[in-house]
């Protein structure tokens, strides 16, 4: 992970992102990587995956290297639930204890990939629903949403929040307007963080305090609801967001995961054995 984010300091957002879409879905085992074939759909291009889920490369060429060191022990699921840490920490964020023994599903679920990651349009309410569902809180969803602090979106999803929304500084709307029109150039990119895009700091609720927030999904975090008084702790004490979000990382990574002789360990992260 320390080459693939000095290569290019995106990834390591890049591969924390397929951590989470991979945990929403049937719990953390690694069926985000799934191909699809002839005679299997995955999770590859399902609506909050399709053109931009990225890293998948990362994680075959992390894989290579552990098989080569002990072949056939370590899940893929594994794999990424350490890659998505260390990514976290290449760009100066906090470390946590991976718990491991995660074994990787032999299917995937399209559907449940389309239906339940949460969406940039979210309300606060679904958001908090939706990490409910997971087992995650309210103060784990607004700690994990502090990982937007890193990486960067495309313009489609954020289009009506700088077109239509009126809680966000005129002037940041203006800005994203600028590389991301009305209509067309859907894939451009933004930063998530206008400041540090690629240090993981508590800026990110900076932003929030002053409405410039990329996501429509990432202002309901602050925007007169429950969150607000936690937003503004986490600017003013980047070691308690940094504690948090460890903590709730452990217990995303904790979701639903396949053990004992459930699922497998592949020998490719693309296909089932």
């Amino acid at each position: 992970m320390r080459q693939a984010v000095i290569r290019e300091p995106r990834m390591g957002a890049s591969i924390l992102r397929l951590f989470f879409h991979d945990c929403f879905v049937n719990g953390c085992d690694a069926s985000i990587l799934l191909d699809d074939t002839a005679t299997f759909t995955g999770e590859k291009n399902a609506l909050p995956n399709q053109n931009s889920a990225r890293g998948f490369e990362v994680i075959d060429t992390i894989k290579t290297r552990v098989d080569a060191a002990c072949n056939a022990t370590v899940s893929c699921a594994d794999i990424l639930a350490l890659a998505a840490r260390d990514g976290v920490v290449q760009l100066g964020g906090p470390s946590w204890t991976v718990p491991l023994g995660r074994r990787d599903a032999r299917t995937a679920s399209q559907s449940a990939a389309n239906n339940e990651i949460p969406s940039p349009l979210a309300s606060l309410s679904a958001l908090i629903s939706g990490f409910a569902a997971k087992g995650l809180n309210a103060r784990d969803m607004t700690a994990l949403s502090g990982s937007h602090t890193i990486g960067q979106a495309q313009c489609f999803t954020f289009r009506s929040r700088i077109y239509n929304d009126t809680n966000i500084d005129p002037n940041f709307a203006a800005t994203r307007r600028s590389t991301c029109p009305v209509s067309g150039g859907n894939s451009n990119l933004a930063p998530l963080d206008i400041r540090t895009m690629n240090r993981f700091d508590n800026i990110y609720y900076q932003n929030l305090m002053t409405r410039r927030g990329l996501l429509h999904s990432d202002q309901e975090l602050f925007n007169g609801g429950s969150q607000d008084a936690l937003v503004r702790t986490y600017n003013a004490n980047n070691a308690l967001f940094f504690r948090d979000f460890a903590a709730a990382m452990v217990k995303m990574s904790n979701i639903s995961p396949l053990t004992g002789t459930n699922g497998e360990i592949r020998s490719n992260c693309r296909v089932v054995n």
